[in-house]
């Protein structure tokens, strides 16, 4: 509900994630796939999707 937050990959890095760049509606501990976009602060998710 705060429109942004972060998830973390594989390798256990945190990665920024705002509602913008959101394709579904995703909860804690849910598993997704997501493209990277280099950010003013980092990297940014983007086009990040729900998977099974």
């Amino acid at each position: 509900t705060k429109g942004f937050g972060f998830i973390t990959a594989e390798s256990g890095e945190e990665i920024f994630v705002h509602s913008s760049g959101l394709n579904v509606e995703i909860r804690d501990n849910d598993r997704v796939s997501f493209d990277t976009q280099e950010g003013r602060k980092g990297l940014n998710a983007i086009n990040v999707e729900v998977i099974d």
